[in-house]
């Protein structure tokens, strides 16, 4: 996914098909040739348009981005995925202007993804004009429609801007994406319920929003249901639970899981007087 210089809070979407035998009927979901190689080099593995079957990189590599550019861009006149993927190309290579014609394309179709990336753009003023209006306006037409960056990035915008964008709207439209599944929208409902945001502060159901996510392997929420467990937020206490969920997201990669294990190895911490760490005991 896209890396824009924008506060942490505030999320970006942004990481051959062979022919039937002569005369055997085209499959309903067959795809170009142009549009399987720029899924493979430019997709999004969190983009709501991505069929099951491509796995997407969270970021185009830079060996990958001239050729992305070039598949995408002939995908992009009958796909608005590829669309939306040929923008994370120009972005990967820094061609920001290309990157918002192409963003704006996707969008005008319907791509979510893309309606959040504009949104990211114009927060960050990268590419356009810093205009958080237009950002909010971009979030909102994504929120609606059931992406969950979107939503979450309302409420991002409203807390670090002082944007009029509304936080308890923002979490009623990431509670309708939690109910249709979204690992993601479980996970940033369950931060918005942890954190008081957009509504009151709920343990029980921001932990039980975490599992949901985890359920589906989601490494921010296993590690915050982690911490739940290991704490004893919104339900009981558990180390040896926690010490399995952190293990679980550590192993997606989740650096925040990885230190917490280690906190659980090493729990006591020795000290100066002046409050300078010694050492920590291990057990």
């Amino acid at each position: 996914m896209t890396k824009w210089p924008l506060p942490v809070s505030i999320v970006s979407c942004l990481g051959l098909a062979v022919l039937g035998a002569a005369f055997a009927p085209l499959p309903a979901l067959s795809q170009s040739a142009d549009l399987v190689l720029c899924d493979r080099l430019a997709a999004d593995p969190a983009d709501p348009d991505k069929p099951a079957n491509v796995t997407g990189v969270d970021h185009v590599a830079p060996s990958d981005i001239a050729t992305a550019i070039k598949f995408c861009r002939i995908a992009s006149g009958s796909s608005r995925r590829a669309a939306y993927e040929l923008g994370r190309a120009y972005a990967a290579g820094q061609q920001l202007p290309a990157a918002v014609a192409a963003f704006r394309k996707a969008a005008d179709k319907g791509s979510t993804s893309a309606m959040v990336e504009l949104g990211v753009m114009y927060a960050a003023g990268s590419g356009v004009a810093k205009d958080n209006v237009e950002a909010r306006k971009y979030f909102e037409r994504a929120a609606a429609a059931g992406n969950a960056h979107g939503a979450s990035n309302l409420a991002a915008l409203s807390g670090g801007t002082g944007d009029s964008s509304d936080p308890a709207q923002a979490r009623s439209l990431l509670a309708k994406a939690a109910d249709g599944n979204s690992a993601e929208a479980q996970f940033q409902l369950g931060l918005m319920m942890a954190q008081g945001i957009g509504g009151p502060q709920d343990d029980v159901g921001a932990r039980a929003m975490f599992e949901k996510a985890a359920a589906q392997n989601h490494p921010g929420a296993l590690e915050w249901l982690g911490s739940f467990a290991a704490n004893g937020r919104g339900g009981p206490a558990d180390k040896e639970a926690a010490k399995g969920y952190y293990e679980r997201a550590a192993a997606l990669g989740d650096e925040d899981a990885k230190a917490a294990l280690e906190r659980l190895k090493c729990p006591m911490v020795l000290t100066t007087k002046k409050g300078d760490v010694l050492t920590h005991l291990c057990f």
